[in-house]
C-alpha cells in the first residue's frame, strides 16, 4: 500500500501537533494498520505504510519520514529482509529514526544495528503490553536516543560463564544494566524498581565500574557502551 495517509484530524485523534512523521512497514495487515491507527491517535503522522522490505527504500525515499517502524522478518523469505531495509535506511536516510519490532531475539543482526548509531530501537512485540509503551519508545527515539528491549540484554548476559566480569552484578545490578540497555535515565530506574535515585546512581556506577566501562550522563552514550561491552565478550 504506497503512500497510505493518515487523516490529519478527526475525532478519535487525541493531540493536535504530530510528534512526526511515520511510515509503518508489517506485512500483517492488521498489525499494521493497527499500528498507523494507535500512532495516529497519539499524535503522529502516519505519511505511509507498506508490507514490503523491497517498497520501504522508495517510501522513506519520496516521503521523507522522521521515524520508521519495521517489522524484522517480512516477505519474501521472513528472515531478516526488515532488518536489511533497516541496515540500508541507516545508511543511505542516517537521519531517520528506526524501531524494528520483532516476534525473535535475532542477537547478532540486531547488535549489528544497535551498534550503528543514535536514534534507533528494537523491541519485541510479546513484551509490548500497553500502547503507551510503543509511543514512549518512538518518543526516545525521536529525541535522538535508543530503546532496546530487555530481553535482547537478557540473551547476552545468559550466554556468559566464568571470570566475566558479568557474572560480578549483584541482582540488583543486573536490573540496572537492563535498564541502562533500554535508554532510561536514572530517574525513571528509580521509579521503575522502587528504589531512590540516589542509590540508584551509585548502582549505576558499580555497573560500569564492575563492567570496566567509562561512565557518562548521556542516556545514548550509555546504552552504546553497554552494548559494545556485551557485543565484545
Amino acid at each position: 500500500m504506497r503512500g497510505s495517509r493518515s487523516p490529519s484530524s478527526g475525532p478519535e485523534r487525541e493531540y493536535a501537533t504530530p510528534h512526526g512523521r511515520v511510515i509503518v512497514a508489517d506485512d500483517d495487515t492488521l498489525l499494521r494498520r493497527g499500528l498507523a491507527h494507535l500512532l495516529a491517535r497519539s499524535g503522529f503522522d502516519v505519511v505511509g505504510q507498506t508490507g514490503n522490505a523491497s517498497e520501504l527504500m522508495d517510501l522513506v525515499r519520496e516521503l521523507t519520514p522522521d521515524l520508521v517502524i519495521i517489522d524484522n522478518r517480512m516477505p519474501p523469505t521472513w528472515t531478516t529482509e526488515g532488518l536489511e531495509a533497516a541496515q540500508g535506511i541507516r545508511q543511505k536516510f542516517p537521519s531517520v529514526g528506526i524501531l524494528v519490532l520483532s516476534a525473535f531475539v535475532e542477537v547478532d543482526h540486531a547488535l549489528e544495528l544497535l551498534l550503528s548509531g543514535d536514534r534507533i530501537g528494537y523491541l519485541l512485540k510479546s513484551q509490548i503490553t500497553e500502547a503507551g509503551q510503543l509511543v514512549d519508545a518512538l518518543e526516545q527515539i525521536s529525541l535522538g536516543g535508543s530503546v532496546i528491549d530487555p530481553s535482547l540484554v537478557r540473551e547476552l548476559v545468559a550466554a556468559y560463564h566464568g571470570e566475566d566480569p558479568v557474572t560480578l552484578l549483584s541482582t540488583a545490578e543486573h536490573q540496572v544494566l537492563a535498564l541502562l540497555a533500554q535508554g532510561r535515565s536514572d530517574a525513571d530506574i528509580a521509579h521503575l524498581l522502587g528504589m531512590a535515585e540516589e542509590d540508584v546512581c551509585c548502582q549505576v556506577h558499580s555497573v560500569f565500574t564492575k563492567l570496566r566501562l567509562p561512565d557518562s550522563t548521556n542516556g545514548h552514550h550509555r546504552v552504546l557502551a553497554v552494548l559494545a561491552y556485551l557485543d565484545a565478550r
